[in-house]
């Protein structure tokens, strides 16, 4: 496992996570949430930077990301290898 990022917001409201990477991250990867004893893994569906769609990011992006369950700011986000 790779890290990729940090969660920095989270809206509860939208279950949206806003994430500060530290790497690449595209539509399709396979990632995991990780702080403290709370974790769960998802597909990314859904990425965007400042409202718009995208496909993938690069390290020193913020985007946003609808996550499946609620994340902790400061939760570390890894890609997980195929």
């Amino acid at each position: 496992m790779k890290k990729v990022g940090t969660v920095t917001h989270y809206y509860g409201n939208i279950g949206v996570a806003i994430i500060a990477l530290a790497g690449k991250l595209s539509k399709g990867d396979k990632v995991k949430f990780e702080n403290g004893k709370n974790e769960f893994e998802q597909t990314v569906e859904s990425m965007q930077i400042e409202h718009k769609e995208i496909e993938s990011a690069k390290k020193g992006d913020i985007v946003g990301m609808k996550v499946d369950e609620k994340v902790s700011e400061g939760a570390d986000v890894y890609l997980m290898e195929e």
